[in-house]
């Protein structure tokens, strides 16, 4: 095991859940002030925030987004 999954839980919960549940991306979250709320800067945004929440962000190997089955974002940092 590489992490434990009450840990990932907290940490999505922080980076995820707090700053993006129920919120008009455009409007609420100031990343998205600047730039548009595409799926792109969406999934560079869960990864900046998930990086600055964990404990070990060096265990952050890749973040994922599922727009559509057929429209998936990955990124792995820069």
């Amino acid at each position: 095991m590489i992490m434990n999954m009450t840990e990932l839980k907290r940490y999505m919960e922080e980076a995820v859940m707090k700053p993006m549940d129920h919120k008009n991306l455009d409007k609420d979250v100031d990343y998205f002030f600047t730039r548009p709320s595409t799926t792109e800067n969406l999934t560079i945004f869960i990864w900046n925030r998930m990086k600055s929440v964990m404990d070990e962000p060096e265990l952050l190997y890749e973040v994922e987004v599922h727009e559509t089955e057929n429209n998936i974002v990955k990124y792995r940092g820069e």
